[in-house]
């Protein structure tokens, strides 16, 4: 199909303790469970986008070349002026141009999405998000959890494990 990635990945960026978690989620644990475990090939803002690189071409470009989106909801993410151009050129180009599946991660009860792109709110209007719950956390790494059984569901047919 020409696609290069499985997942372009979408997360915030700011240091704070919560961004610290979810940066360890996104580079430590995701490509734990669905690169190693499972066989998926994950573009990464921050480890596939190299610095220096024109951001939103690159961007586009990724997501052209990937089967998925996947975002990973935070506070953070959403009240983030810098986070939010990424999403857009993201979500314009899976949305639009390529009808690409995206796949919502609530990491933190978000509540009311009233203050989400109405992209965001129309996609959790049709299919809902994946949320992380706290006992997540005691084994994150666990392919087999609900949460990681959940996201394989929403990802392309290529994992190798049950």
């Amino acid at each position: 199909d020409g696609k290069r990635y499985d997942a372009y990945v979408i997360y915030p960026k700011n240091h704070t303790a919560e961004a610290n978690f979810v940066e360890y989620f996104v580079y430590q644990i995701m490509p734990d469970i669905l690169e190693n475990e499972c066989g998926y090939k994950l573009c990464i803002n921050g480890r596939d986008i190299y610095p220096g690189e024109d951001a939103a071409s690159a961007i586009e470009k990724r997501v052209q070349k990937s089967r998925r989106l996947i975002i990973v909801l935070t506070h953070q993410l959403i009240n983030s002026k810098e986070d939010a151009y990424d999403q857009h050129i993201a979500l314009y180009n899976a949305l639009i141009k390529n009808d690409t599946k995206v796949i919502l991660l609530e990491m933190e009860t978000i509540g009311a999405y009233g203050k989400l792109q109405e992209s965001l709110r129309f996609i959790i209007k049709q299919q809902g998000t994946i949320k992380w719950k706290e006992k997540d956390m005691v084994h994150p790494q666990s392919p087999n959890s609900k949460f990681w059984k959940q996201v394989r569901y929403h990802m392309p047919l290529t994992c190798r494990s049950s």
